[in-house]
């Protein structure tokens, strides 16, 4: 793997199959359903999950995954981080989390194209690739775009 990006936890996590989720902001109540469904499902089965889990959608799937016992890896597009969130210290310590900073950006705030990496990182690394909504008007979209559609599950 490339050493363009610092990790804080399970590093191996990297090596193992991964699926990752992904969504756009704007969603609709099926893909909420969805991807609670999906989460619940999926948390108990070893599956490794990769995301940015930035949106309101991401961040309730993170909490569906974090009450099972499968892994996850967290791409943040800033900084490297040095301290583990209390409520993510559980999974931290099982060695269940890995936390992927990519190369800081210029900008103060993450913006639309720190975005984009995040997401194009999250799915260079996943081979099967779970979206809780795209919007077609939004980025995500083109990025959905490009993938082979038979590793793509749209779930709203």
């Amino acid at each position: 793997m490339a050493s363009s990006y610092s990790t804080l936890g399970n590093v191996a996590l990297m090596k193992l199959p991964k699926v990752s989720f992904l969504s756009s902001r704007k969603i609709s109540p099926e893909a909420v359903m969805g991807s609670h469904s999906w989460a619940a499902k999926i948390r108990d089965e070893g599956t490794c999950v990769i995301g940015g889990f930035q949106s309101d959608l991401e961040k309730d799937v993170l909490k569906f995954l974090l009450r099972g016992n499968g892994p996850v890896i967290i791409v943040e597009a800033r900084k490297a981080r040095l301290r583990v969130p209390s409520n993510l210290r559980e999974a931290f310590e099982m060695g269940r989390l890995l936390f992927v900073s990519l190369p800081e950006s210029k900008n103060a705030r993450v913006g639309v194209a720190d975005a984009e990496r995040r997401n194009t990182f999250v799915l260079r690394h996943s081979e099967t690739h779970v979206f809780g909504s795209v919007d077609p008007a939004g980025h995500l979209a083109k990025l959905v775009s490009q993938l082979p559609q038979e590793t793509v599950t749209v779930l709203g």
